[in-house]
């Protein structure tokens, strides 16, 4: 690959800043990568262990120069964020996101960027429960997708750059309306990650299961709803919030089919569990062929990262 950019500015460096630096200098995608955090262990660590090439105090003196800003927060400070930056992004640079709520980022951000700026929302489907400076690694987009959606009168060619920037960072890259993303989220990543939150909770509370039980006898199913209930807490609160309609509508859904379930299983309705646990077996079948998981008996987590 070449260079794309010739200074990025990362607004937070957790895992998925942490891995676009790493992804792009493997790629030799930019010319200078420039880091900033709220934290100031943040920065500390993250200038210890090079993860960048230059730490900065703020986001304003981040973005200063920089052609590409990657705001990577959660998406409750996205709006104060993109305030304290608005003043000093410079004519014609590209700000972006990694944020996993679209709608919300749009109305948080976009009124806060000056005219001339290309305001370009995305969001990598990719991640590990880790968090934190250290979390990142290089391959974390290798084969994963990456959403960009692009605010209405966004300039095709600054759309198309972004776009190689993901490609070189080993992602498939498309692009998507705000609300249908949202939509698609809450089925594919924001009820799961409810109802994991909600199945680690329930073993929690059934004090008829001691927590060395809990913890002793985890098989795979519990094992890795611990897993994913492990995630920031910050970070799904925010995106929760933020997309609450699309959220609650599928967790209606899911709540039907729990309760169709639970009628299945009391008037012993053997059949039907049968064709429905059939049915979601090839889904899961579906997501393997297309290379989104292994059928590694360990789901390719034995070799997880900590």
């Amino acid at each position: 690959m070449s260079l794309v950019y010739k200074r990025v500015a990362l607004i937070g460096m957790g895992l998925i800043a942490g891995s676009m630096a790493l992804a792009m200098r493997r790629g030799g995608l930019a010319g200078e990568i420039v880091g900033t955090a709220r934290s100031a262990e943040t920065r500390r660590i993250a200038a210890e262990i090079g993860l960048v090439d230059r730490v900065a105090e703020t986001a304003a003196e981040a973005v200063r120069g920089a052609d590409l800003v990657v705001l990577a927060v959660p998406v409750g400070a996205m709006d104060q964020i993109a305030a304290e930056i608005g003043p000093h992004l410079e004519p014609g640079v590209t700000v972006t996101d990694v944020g996993s709520v679209k709608r919300a980022v749009i109305e948080a951000v976009g009124p806060k960027l000056p005219a001339g700026v290309h305001f370009i929302p995305g969001h990598p489907l990719a991640g590990t429960e880790h968090s934190g400076p250290r979390a990142g690694f290089a391959e974390l987009f290798d084969n994963r997708w990456c959403l960009l959606v692009p605010v209405e009168g966004t300039d095709p060619a600054a759309t198309a750059r972004l776009r190689t920037l993901w490609e070189g960072m080993g992602a498939h890259v498309e692009e998507m309306d705000a609300d249908h993303h949202d939509l698609v989220l809450a089925v594919t990543s924001h009820v799961p990650h409810l109802i994991a939150y909600t199945m680690v909770g329930v073993a929690d509370d059934l004090r008829r299961v001691t927590d060395s039980e809990v913890i002793k006898y985890s098989a795979a199913g519990f094992r890795d709803f611990t897993r994913i209930a492990a995630s920031d807490p910050t970070m799904w609160r925010d995106v929760f919030l933020t997309n609450k309609e699309a959220t609650l509508e599928i967790l209606g859904r899911f709540t039907e089919e729990l309760f169709a379930l639970q009628r299945a299983i009391r008037t012993g309705q053997g059949e039907q569990l049968f064709d429905y646990f059939t049915h979601t077996r090839a889904i899961r079948r579906g997501i393997i062929e297309a290379g989104q998981d292994t059928d590694a008996p360990d789901f390719g987590r034995g070799k997880a990262r900590s």
